[in-house]
């Protein structure tokens, strides 16, 4: 058995934890069975934002005639998007392999790991290097630590629909890398990462049908941005919204290569009142979620409780219910974005390296977007929340049209939403759709995070006019 100061399961975020401690001094074992570089950087946000960016200099030019712009002529080549998307990715994962192979410390082990005891994990093969560790005698490596540190993620969640198992659908994972674009292409789930991908391929041309059993899209999102965001999406794509998914039928149940060229996919669904639709398409994308990969890890051999969801139970430094083994990212299902992965991972490293000094997580204000068009962005409650939590509020809405920028880019769909403490004024939320929604949530992130929380701290701040921004400060000054 081979002892470590520190193991730490996943290349994600945990990369940063573990390369800081190796410089630190610490010995360091880093498992990662996948690409390095973690969802992410493989089957996240950095592929899919490369794709998406297609897609907006595709809906920048199909909307250029408004513009006193005649564009005669374009043609898409979704091989080469596709291809450049994988090339890029690829290269960095490799690059981060590639150094750490090089590097005496952290060692990588490249296969799935499990415990098998107290702090102790089994792991299969890893690199040549490493090969001089002690194994046991089924060839499997043994390691062990005093410090654990588990950032293992999530994984597309597959709901229990008939005949879907054996269909041959695809999810988020080989979207990213689907080499045939689809004619028709049929989402089950309407929730942000269904939207994106919609918005990427329908901009190519591809028909989209989404089939989604709330009422709204994003349903996750404040009521007003999911219903302005349903509307405009009503307007591009078939939506099925209040529409359970019962059967899955098609062609290709025997094959499961994603990219085949003759799939054909029968879908049906009922809706409460018992309305039943039957669609067709040549590709079937599911998206209704994902799950923690804590059920492959055996965390029970150690001792490490998960909740009912299966999430990793943890305190407010992060740490689980055994002593000196923490969990960060996806796994632990408080917030599931990659920002935030980095942010935990700050005090995961700090509650490792100086346990009598240890910090809880400061969450306030912990912000997301979603990059489909329109775009949109959030922080806080939503107005949903604060009626279920009885809790006396002010809002306010500006519209982008209303202001310079906003008549500039021609986009009438876009506003900006604040709810506020009435008795003290502080920032409950902000919800934004529209252009650069991403972006300009940071001025009410730092006004909530590090100013004095008030709507005052962005009324009292000069914007620069015409810019896009005045969308925010008017907005807040509608309070």
């Amino acid at each position: 058995m081979q002892k470590y100061d520190l193991i730490v399961i996943g290349a994600g975020s945990g990369l940063d934890i573990a390369n800081s401690a190796a410089q630190k001094g610490l010995t360091v074992a880093l498992i990662e069975k996948d690409k390095l570089g973690g969802t992410c950087l493989n089957r996240g946000c950095i592929p899919s934002k490369l794709l998406i960016h297609s897609s907006d200099v595709i809906q920048t030019i199909n909307r250029a005639s408004l513009f006193g712009i005649k564009i005669d002529g374009i043609s898409i080549d979704y091989q080469k998007i596709v291809n450049r998307v994988n090339r890029i990715t690829d290269y960095d994962s490799e690059e981060i392999k590639n150094g750490l192979q090089q590097s005496e410390n952290p060692i990588l082990f490249t296969k799935k790991c499990t415990f098998i005891g107290h702090k102790t994990i089994a792991i299969g093969e890893i690199e040549e290097k490493n090969n001089n560790d002690s194994t046991d005698d089924n060839g499997e490596q043994i390691i062990t630590a005093e410090k654990i540190v588990i950032a293992a993620g999530t994984r597309p969640r597959i709901p229990k629909i008939k005949g879907l198992v054996k269909s041959g659908f695809i999810t988020s994972d080989e979207a990213l890398r689907l080499q045939k674009q689809p004619r028709i292409l049929t989402f089950v789930g309407g929730g942000y990462i269904a939207c994106e991908l919609a918005h990427f391929f329908g901009s190519l041309g591809t028909t989209i049908n989404i089939i989604e059993r709330n009422d709204f899209l994003i349903p996750k999102e404040d009521g007003e941005i999911s219903r302005k965001f349903t509307e405009v999406f009503a307007k591009k794509y078939n939506l099925y919204l209040g529409f359970e998914t019962e059967l899955v039928l098609s062609n290709n149940s025997s094959n499961n290569d994603s990219n085949s060229i003759d799939k054909r996919f029968y879908i049906i669904a009922k809706n409460k009142a018992g309305r039943k639709i039957e669609l067709e398409s040549d590709q079937l994308l599911v998206s209704v979620g994902r799950i923690p990969n804590t059920d492959q890890l055996n965390l029970k051999n150690t001792g490490v409780k998960i909740n009912g969801k299966g999430f990793v139970e943890v305190d407010e430094y992060l740490e689980t219910t055994v002593k000196g083994i923490f969990a960060l990212g996806d796994i632990v299902g408080r917030y599931q974005f990659k920002h935030n992965a980095n942010f935990e991972a700050k005090y995961v490293y700090n509650n490792i390296i100086h346990p009598n000094r240890k910090q809880s997580v400061n969450y306030t204000a912990m912000p997301h977007s979603i990059f489909s068009s329109p775009q949109v962005a959030g922080v806080g409650f939503t107005e949903q929340e604060l009626k279920t939590r009885n809790m006396l509020y002010n809002k306010s809405t500006y519209q982008y049209i209303n202001t310079g920028m906003g008549k500039a880019l021609e986009d009438n769909d876009g506003f900006v939403k604040f709810l506020v403490d009435k008795n003290n004024r502080k920032i409950l939320g902000c919800h934004i759709i529209g252009t650069d929604a991403s972006i300009l949530i940071h001025e009410v992130l730092v006004a909530m995070r590090t100013g004095d929380g008030t709507i005052d701290s962005i009324t009292k701040t000069i914007h620069i006019h015409p810019a896009l921004s005045e969308v925010v400060v008017r907005a807040a000054e509608e309070i």
